[in-house]
């Protein structure tokens, strides 16, 4: 059988005929040793065609199709120009050698072309690939290197830009930047309290909140030039008249040291970045929340932005966490602690990350593990959701979360939650609900396509001039031939009702009715369809219960 090999390049697609085997020999080692050496690789393999790519765009168009398994129109022209043809109903006397696997069988699949890669193909394809700029006329080593070097960047220029897992990286960022941010912003804001108390330290007893303390902070600067004047405008920032007083009154009477000028301006820059980080962190919870409700709506309304947000970091995109079961994901941050159990055969963890929800919170000690084990199932429904469904909705998220609800109320007071089955129900009809209202403010497209379903409908039974179609009648003959098939089944029923009855008066004789049996038991195993075997043992049956009755 002869063996031809599909080469692709960055310039184009080639097709070589391996006609020398018996040269080198038919198996891997052999070809192995011969590729190093031109002259003999050379007589063991000869180019039949090539077909250059017309420009790099269509190059990129041939490679993504290639690493996706497909095969383009024209790579499939190429294969039926330059292979021999096969005869219909005759196996081909070739086979065509691929590097990819996929690509082989979608060339089977389309064009009936047998296929195969193995490890002596592609060692032979190696040796194609290392001598390629021989093979072929006019073609310089630097112009392949360079299509080759345009190829790459390109192709892998248009995978970074498709991202299949949607923009959640945009979620790990900020969730990542978020946890940096409060621990900063802590960490900030507990150096100006210490810096600022050797000036004022009365100050950080009556203010708790280290964002309204930078403020108040920068707002003061020296507490000396504290007054009564100031009381509505601290008023403004803490919220109560009498907390400003309080902090006029202590500032009177402070056993804090004084600053110089320069120490005050640095403690004010200081506290003035600390406020500007809260502000930051602010916003960026906002972006949070907004992103969360784009990519994850479900998941952000059953559990939250910030949790939902810290699941799909951990597990590294959404499309991961969609692929977790709930097991996992229950578990989802507590690997160390699973490990550390597993190891000492001690008690495994019960949650992860998901501890930070407010239902595992609500819960009871006896109840939390449970409500865990629910909770991860129904993220794990809500991230499969989000991931895979084309309508951007948080219904599901909510009625979820209504059954999470539910489920409380049974652990703690014993009332019985609903079922999954309705509450789907329930959640696909307020979706379809949600996108026809939506069609149809958008032009009232549904109403077209209904006529059109109306009057196609009506032309099926009728034509205009309201005679039956003569295209419909194979349907009717179709229509037809199931309900004979129900006549011939209600007749053998029927026939086999009547041996019953039968047999039912021959059981006053026990011995005619041991031999009923037997015949029973013979027709059993004859086949249903035989009718003839049926018409006797009816006649033997009626001749039977006749000599019986005048007896009588």
């Amino acid at each position: 059988m002869a063996l031809y090999l599909l080469f692709e390049s960055s310039s184009g697609y080639s097709l070589f005929h391996a006609y020398g085997l018996d040269e080198i020999g038919q198996n891997t080692e052999a070809v192995r040793n011969s590729v190093l050496d031109l002259n003999r690789f050379g007589k063991v393999v000869k180019l039949v065609a090539f077909h250059p790519f017309s420009s790099a765009l269509d190059a990129l168009n041939q490679c993504n199709a290639i690493s996706e398994g497909l095969m383009t129109e024209e790579l499939r022209n190429f294969l039926e120009i330059n292979l021999p043809k096969v005869k219909e109903g005759k196996k081909a006397k070739f086979s065509l050698g691929v590097a990819e696997p996929k690509v082989g069988s979608q060339i089977f699949e389309v064009t009936k072309i047998p296929c195969q890669s193995n490890e002596f193909v592609l060692e032979l394809l190696r040796g194609v690939r290392l001598h390629f700029d021989k093979f072929i006329k006019d073609l310089k080593p630097s112009d392949l290197e360079k299509a080759q070097l345009g190829l790459g960047h390109s192709y892998s220029r248009a995978k970074v830009k498709f991202n299949v897992n949607r923009v959640d990286n945009m979620v790990i960022q900020a969730i990542f930047l978020l946890d940096t941010l409060d621990k900063d912003v802590n960490s900030f804001s507990m150096r100006v309290r210490e810096w600022y108390s050797w000036h004022f330290p009365e100050l950080a007893k009556i203010i708790n909140d280290n964002y309204l303390y930078a403020k108040i902070a920068k707002l003061v600067e020296n507490k000396s030039d504290l007054s009564e004047t100031n009381i509505p405008e601290l008023s403004e920032l803490v919220g109560d008249e009498e907390k400003a007083k309080e902090i006029v009154e202590a500032a009177k009477a402070s056993m804090g040291q004084d600053l110089s000028p320069v120490d005050l301006i640095n403690v004010q820059q200081f506290a003035q970045r600390v406020i500007n980080l809260s502000e930051y962190r602010k916003n960026l919870y906002e972006y949070l929340v907004t992103k969360m409700n784009d990519i994850a709506p479900n998941l952000a309304s059953l559990i939250g932005e910030v949790v939902g947000a810290r699941l799909i970091s951990h597990a590294g995109s959404l499309s991961n966490l969609a692929k977790c079961p709930s097991s996992t994901l229950q578990i989802l941050g507590a690997e160390k602690a699973l490990f550390r159990a597993l190891k000492t055969k001690g008690n495994t963890p019960k949650y992860g990350l998901i501890f930070h929800s407010s239902f595992i919170g609500r819960a009871s000690s006896k109840n939390k593990g449970r409500i865990a084990r629910y909770l991860a199932n129904k993220c794990s429904i809500a991230s499969r959701i989000d991931c895979f469904s084309e309508v951007n909705t948080s219904v599901f998220g909510q009625k979820l979360r209504e059954q999470v609800e539910e489920r409380l109320d049974f652990y703690d007071k014993g009332v019985a939650p609903r079922k999954n089955v309705d509450v789907m129900k329930v959640a696909i009809e307020s979706v379809l609900n949600d996108v026809t209202e939506e069609d149809a403010a958008d032009g009232q497209q549904i109403d077209e396509p209904s006529l059109k379903k109306s009057k196609k409908k009506k032309s099926k039974g009728e034509n205009e001039d309201g005679e039956p179609m003569a295209v419909d009648e194979p349907n009717q003959v179709t229509d037809a031939e199931p309900e004979t098939e129900k006549k011939k089944k209600r007749q053998k029923s029927e026939e086999q009702q009547d041996n019953a009855v039968l047999d039912g008066l021959n059981g006053q004789d026990t011995k005619q009715n041991g031999i009923a049996k037997k015949k029973k038991k013979k027709s059993h195993n004859k086949p249903d369809n035989d009718a003839e075997a049926q018409d006797v043992t009816q006649e033997k049956t009626k001749k039977k219960t006749k000599s019986k009755l005048q007896d009588e």
